[in-house]
């Protein structure tokens, strides 16, 4: 079953409570460095749209500029790409009921806070 991505605002949420308990110092990563480089982004659709023509669904959110991009078990790995081009190395799963962060430079994998924390 292909995901519905078709509301954005609703997409974008997660990492908004995310970002908001790593300023809160409520998530913090020994693997990770670049927490700190999290910026509230808007999320693109710039290259995204050409990732579900291809079928490459399961897309990425990068946390420094908003670029959405397929994840690496798709054909394009455009979220990949777009860190080597950029040096952002800080992904969010993009995907409805995934909440979580990935470092590309440190190669950590990031969990958020259980929800009942009062964030």
């Amino acid at each position: 079953m292909t995901p519905d991505h078709t509301s954005d605002q609703v997409r974008a949420a997660p990492w908004r409570r995310l970002r908001r308990q790593v300023a809160r110092g409520r998530i913090y990563s020994p693997e990770c460095s670049h927490l700190s480089m999290i910026q509230d982004v808007t999320p693109s659709a710039a290259g995204w749209e050409d990732c579900l023509k291809t079928g490459d669904v399961w897309v990425r959110l990068c946390l420094a500029c908003g670029h959405v991009g397929c994840c690496d078990n798709s054909r394009n790995r455009h979220a990949r790409q777009h860190f080597h081009a950029t040096g952002h190395p800080l992904i969010q799963s993009f995907e409805p009921g995934e909440d979580w962060l990935w470092c590309y430079v440190d190669q950590a994998l990031i969990l958020p806070s259980p929800p009942n924390n009062g964030t």
